[in-house]
């Protein structure tokens, strides 16, 4: 009795299918009425011995095969957002990629976003579904400007200087005064006036949304500024 014919190609072998140009790799092996099949790149079809080619030996031109990928960002540089989990910070968009994953069974892409918090430029990761739009990226400077996200960072700044200068000082210096968070109130007022209208044009929740932090922030600075007038509606 003769001994068995070897196969050719072997698991993992990059092939060329030459009747189609294309490259592929050796992915299974089966012996059939006494020759050889080979699967390709996990192909339903089954290619014979004399069908492939050895990429190393093949002369033709090569055809490869290229998958478009087409990817909308919901979100882009510079845009004002918050993230699961931070409620009480804001981060701008820096940088994002995509990862794109293949298996045999499943595919599928992730956004992922690189951030930076408003307050102290910290740095951050996160996908897609644990952002929130605040701000598009040509309005989120203003946006920072009048809500004063700005205002914690630069606190910091006052306190350290402060600390360094006069440590008993630093608290009384890094306090807005009491007609600062008046002017203060009067350009969150604008700010929430403005996006009132453009709720009631548009109906776009990022606008509500905006206007719910507007009034957050009046309401906590009107305490600040009146405290007394706190403790009378408490009692």
């Amino acid at each position: 009795m003769g001994k068995k014919k070897q196969p050719k190609f072997k698991l993992g072998d990059t092939v060329v299918i030459t009747m189609y140009g294309t490259v592929g790799n050796i992915t299974d092996i089966k012996f059939l009425d006494g020759a050889y099949v080979y699967e390709v790149n996990y192909s339903e079809g089954l290619y014979i011995e004399k069908t492939l080619q050895s990429i190393n030996e093949y002369e033709g031109e090569i055809l490869y095969q290229k998958e478009q990928i087409n990817i909308e960002y919901k979100f882009l540089l510079g845009d004002l957002v918050q993230v699961d989990g931070y409620e009480q910070d804001y981060f701008k968009i820096i940088g994002y990629r995509t990862e794109i994953w293949r298996y045999k069974e499943n595919a599928w892409e992730d956004v992922i976003y690189e951030l930076s918090r408003i307050s102290d430029s910290e740095w951050l990761e996160a996908h897609e579904e644990e952002l929130t739009l605040i701000a598009d990226a040509k309005r989120a400077d203003g946006i920072i400007q009048k809500l004063g996200l700005l205002l914690s960072k630069k606190n910091n700044e006052l306190a350290i200087i402060a600390k360094q200068n006069n440590p008993g000082k630093g608290e009384r210096d890094m306090t807005m005064t009491k007609n600062e968070k008046k002017e203060m109130i009067d350009g969150l007022l604008d700010l929430y006036n403005d996006y009132c209208k453009l709720y009631e044009h548009f109906g776009d929740d990022e606008y509500r949304h905006i206007m719910k932090i507007a009034l957050a922030k009046i309401e906590k600075a009107a305490e600040e500024i009146y405290p007394d007038h706190k403790k009378k509606q408490t009692k």
